[in-house]
This record gives structure tokens, C-alpha cells and sequence, in this order.
């Protein structure tokens, strides 16, 4: 895991109820376009503000493949690049629209052997957009 001088240390070391460091994204245009549409996501709530006002949205929204893959990233940037994603399970609430902010925030819930279970919010000026848990484990299974 990363500490705070950029040391590395083994996850069996990790305590439950540890924090992760915040992690705030600015949420543009162009970000919620360009990430739907570099998933294959072509719903056009995604890229276009007049069909999405028109369905019922008041701008366009963030795609959940987007918001995983950022759920993903701020775990990761927590645990190093030795890190194994082995699980992610999240729930959506309010809509990320443009010119907002998600501020992703975490805490460990357990270790067990080293895989370790964090407990995950993401949220904005409307509230929780992402709320859920990742399990993370050392790519190789040692000590970094």
C-alpha cells in the first residue's frame, strides 16, 4: 500500500478502518462524452443534451461503465501498482452531470490474508452518485 511518503508496504499490514486519501474529479462535458463513447456506451442521454433534457434528464449523464472503471482507479491509486482488483460491486444514485464534482472517498472494512475489502462513496452537489465495495490483493499474492 502507499503511504504517505510513497513507501510501500505489504497488505497483510493494512488495518481495518484505515482511510483513503480523497480523490475529487471535475466532471466536464467532455469527460462523461468521451468516456461513454470509449466504452461502446452509444445511449444518447450520454452525448447529446437535447435527448437527454427530452427523456427527462436535465443535461447528460455519466455512463456506470465510466463510474466503475473510477471506482476501480481510485483504489488502485490507494493501493499501488501492485494491486489486484478481485471484486467490484456498486450501487448508482444521483446522476454525475457536467460541471459538477465526484469526490471519492473510502475506508478498509476487513483484511483477510491480505485481501483486503474497501468500502467505497462517491458523491456530489446531489449526493451519493456511487456507493459500494472493492477488494484488492497483491497481483503476485507477495510482499512488495
Amino acid at each position: 500500500m502507499s503511504t504517505a511518503t510513497g513507501a510501500l508496504r505489504p497488505f497483510t499490514e493494512v488495518e481495518a478502518g484505515s482511510s483513503l486519501p480523497e480523490l475529487a474529479i471535475p466532471l466536464t462535458r467532455t469527460l462523461i462524452v468521451a468516456t461513454a463513447l470509449a466504452t461502446r456506451d452509444f445511449q444518447d442521454v450520454h452525448h447529446d443534451p437535447a435527448l437527454a433534457v427530452e427523456r427527462g434528464s436535465k443535461d447528460v449523464f455519466m455512463n456506470i461503465l465510466t463510474t466503475n472503471g473510477l471506482v476501480g482507479r481510485f483504489v488502485t491509486d490507494w493501493a499501488g501498482p501492485q494491486a489486484s482488483l478481485r471484486r467490484i460491486a456498486i450501487r448508482l444514485g444521483a446522476p454525475n452531470y457536467p460541471g459538477d464534482v465526484l469526490t471519492l472517498t473510502g475506508e478498509v472494512i476487513s483484511n483477510e490474508a491480505g485481501v483486503v475489502t474497501v468500502k467505497v462513496r462517491g458523491a456530489n452537489s446531489l449526493g451519493d452518485h456511487v456507493t459500494g465495495t472493492v477488494t484488492v490483493a497483491p497481483a503476485t499474492g507477495g510482499v512488495q
